[in-house]
């Protein structure tokens, strides 16, 4: 008995010094789960006083103007994604209702929107933009063209049977109120390009047609501000990939950072033309007219606030307009700095040898983001076969091979111009180094976003090409000749793949390929088990801008 009693009173012992020199763990135990799924998403205030002083005095009134606009897009797309709120007042958990906010619903965004809130059944793949009991078999069969619009929502009648609903219709209430602060912006507006944008913005709300406001987005060149403000991302579709949710940001301009990369632009054809694929496959010429420019975020509303945040922008979408004009590419260089310190240097620091962790650095980040969304605007539009564009030809794969070509021939401009010594203040080992480190940042995203799956098929084509490999630390140790041959490689598959409109091949490589392996979600799981974020949120609005 008494040997008993000195073995509990031992193991008793242990427990409390174990308490007592883990602190951390102990209070990570202590922790609801809820909780700590919510600490993954660090806060970031988002400011720029110095930008904003530089601002006229009717400038700084447009900013309350747009962030209550926003606040209605915000909640137009609570709507959209997942219905009527009052279905989650009866949480009585803090952390979950808090998680809630963070994901726009009750189902978990960076977890393959899996449901977190007892008595939700899986999230619709359609959202709230179809009835939820649709089947593709009935959608092929409603004899209606307005169903492929991207600013119509499906409904029910009274029979049972499908009917369209435009945007404009549909969300009438909220909208009106959205007229009236535009008619206000209007009147505010001293730049003649920011001017005509928001008449032409408002215009585009009430008839759903948004070819001349993304023409006239397009020629605001000189504006300090910019609001971006719509239905525009098809990322909530899952069903179809068709419809588009609503969003804003509010964003002022860092005209020094952005003289530094007017330059680029002009080179795009010449990138093009470097691209490692045959001829055939490059003759899309990009448009010159872009323009590249670095901004910081003032405010985030709806679709571009939901679980992973925006870091850069490449827009418009409608290719009319990209064959006219090209697109623009916004650099949101504050939220960019914040995932960096908070997420990617952590993540860095514990997954890549000591040895080549100072080659991961900011000026890397950015020129790799940057050209992420430049890439958006090169490579092939419509397909070599006849299928028509790549995007109706790739269907439901096209956003997740879209957004991988997007990374790894971002990845590709970025080290074809440090080898022609336009880039500077990097090497192309900082690119790459910076650039894994950047996949399992990214991975994180989950299979339910399209940048998850598109970052999940680059991550094992890199490791199956053997660029890199785990040390007996299982930290990672890159291999740059293997690295750079799949890059090169890698960008050739996915440009075929658009090229010829492969949509079987798309769908089973990103099946096969677009998953996590065991190798890699213990990298995960050290990467969580360490505390280290997996997204940001903001403390945003006029407070924290000093404009209340």
């Amino acid at each position: 008995m008494k040997k008993i009693l000195s073995l509990a009173v031992f193991i008793l012992g242990i427990a409390l010094c174990f308490s007592a020199c883990n602190p951390k763990q102990t209070e990570m135990t202590k922790k609801s789960e809820m909780q700590r799924k919510v600490e993954e998403f660090a806060f970031v205030t988002l400011e720029a006083p110095e930008l904003i002083a530089q601002l006229s005095e009717k400038e700084k009134q447009l900013i309350p103007i747009f962030i209550q606009i926003a606040e209605i897009m915000d909640q137009l797309f609570w709507k959209q994604t997942f219905g009527d709120r009052a279905a989650l007042e009866t949480i009585t958990d803090p952390f979950m209702l808090d998680f809630t906010e963070i994901n726009y619903g009750p189902w978990e965004r960076l977890n393959s929107n899996e449901p977190f809130v007892p008595g939700f059944d899986p999230k619709p793949l359609g959202a709230q933009y179809y009835p939820e009991d649709i089947t593709m078999e009935e959608f092929n069969a409603f004899n209606d063209p307005n169903k492929y619009s991207q600013y119509t929502v499906l409904r029910r009648n009274a029979d049972g049977s499908l009917k369209t609903v435009w945007y404009r219709d549909e969300y009438k209430e909220d909208l009106e109120k959205v007229y009236v602060l535009m008619d206000q912006a209007i009147e505010l507006a001293e730049d003649h390009g920011l001017k005509n944008y928001l008449i032409e913005r408002k215009k585009a709300m009430q008839t759903d047609e948004y070819f001349a406001s993304d023409m006239a987005w397009m020629d605001m060149k000189e504006s300090k501000l910019d609001f971006i403000v719509g239905p525009i991302e098809n990322y909530d579709d899952k069903f179809l990939e068709l419809k588009t949710s609503y969003e804003a940001f509010v964003l002022v301009k860092d005209e020094a950072r952005s003289k530094d990369l007017e330059k680029f632009i002009s080179m795009l054809p010449r990138l093009q033309k470097e691209l490692p694929c045959e001829p055939k496959y490059k003759t899309f010429v990009p448009g010159t007219s872009s323009d590249l420019n670095v901004y910081s975020a003032l405010y985030y509303g709806g679709d571009c606030n939901a679980g992973s945040k925006t870091i850069a922008i490449n827009l418009p979408n409608d290719d009319r307009v990209a064959a006219a004009k090209g697109t623009r590419r916004l650099q949101l260089r504050n939220s960019m700095e914040a995932k960096f310190d908070k997420i990617l240097v952590p993540i860095a620091e514990l997954i890549i040898t000591p040895a080549q962790q100072g080659n991961i650095n900011f000026d890397a980040f950015f020129w790799n983001v940057t050209f992420h969304e430049v890439a958006h605007g090169i490579g092939i539009k419509n397909t070599i076969n006849g299928k028509g564009s790549v995007d109706k030809a790739l269907g439901t794969e096209k956003t997740s091979w879209e957004e991988a070509k997007a990374d790894i021939l971002g990845l590709f401009m970025v080290i074809k111009l440090i080898e022609m010594g336009e880039i500077t203040n990097i090497t192309a080992e900082d690119a790459m180094t910076t650039y894994i480190a950047g996949i399992l940042r990214s991975v994180r995203f989950g299979a339910a976003s399209s940048h998850g799956k598109a970052n999940m098929m680059c991550f094992n084509y890199f490791e199956n090409a053997g660029a890199f490999e785990r040390d007996a630390n299982g930290q990672y140790v890159i291999d740059y000749d293997k690295a750079y041959k799949a890059m090169n490689s890698w960008s050739e598959l996915i440009i075929v793949t658009q090229g010829t409109g492969n949509f079987e091949f798309a769908q089973q490589y990103r099946a096969e390929h677009g998953g996590i392996s065991e190798t890699l979600q213990a990298d995960l799981d050290k990467i969580n088990s360490a505390g280290i974020p997996r997204d940001i949120r903001f403390h945003q609005g006029l407070k924290f801008l000093g404009l209340e």
